[in-house]
């Protein structure tokens, strides 16, 4: 998987998180349309904040997803438009989830993942004062 680093006039990064997250009770609620209509706003979401969808996955119970974002957007900043939009749209458009309080948990999982490991970029960063 060779991403490209994405540029902005004062940064240039790579950042990927990887995001886990589930509706309440871990209810099995993202089937059928529910998921088709989930997958469809989550495009657009990410497509209005410049987020770069790199892999997605939709089970019945949780959501797995992969995206690439700039260094301004923070994993809960992420998160917190995810899934309130998505929450408000899904649970106002199908009925059957209209009674729940809010579509998703409060928590989620999240970690990092770049081009590189751990360990090269300690090993770089050591190596930095023997340079020079």
């Amino acid at each position: 998987m060779g991403q490209e680093y994405r540029r902005t006039t004062t940064t240039v990064s790579l950042i990927n998180y990887h995001f886990v997250f589930c509706p309440r009770y871990r209810r099995k609620v993202l089937v059928k349309q529910v998921e088709i209509r989930f997958k469809e706003l989550l495009a657009e979401i990410c497509h209005q904040n410049n987020w770069l969808i790199v892999a997605m996955e939709v089970m019945p119970d949780h959501v797995q997803l992969f995206l690439n974002c700039l260094p301004t957007d923070s994993p809960s900043d992420v998160m917190a438009k995810v899934k309130g939009v998505t929450s408000r749209i899904l649970r106002q458009e199908f009925k059957h989830l209209a009674h729940l309080p809010s579509l998703w948990t409060r928590s989620f999982f999240v970690s990092t993942a770049g081009n590189v490991s751990s360990e090269t970029v300690t090993r770089y960063v050591e190596e930095q004062k023997k340079r020079g």
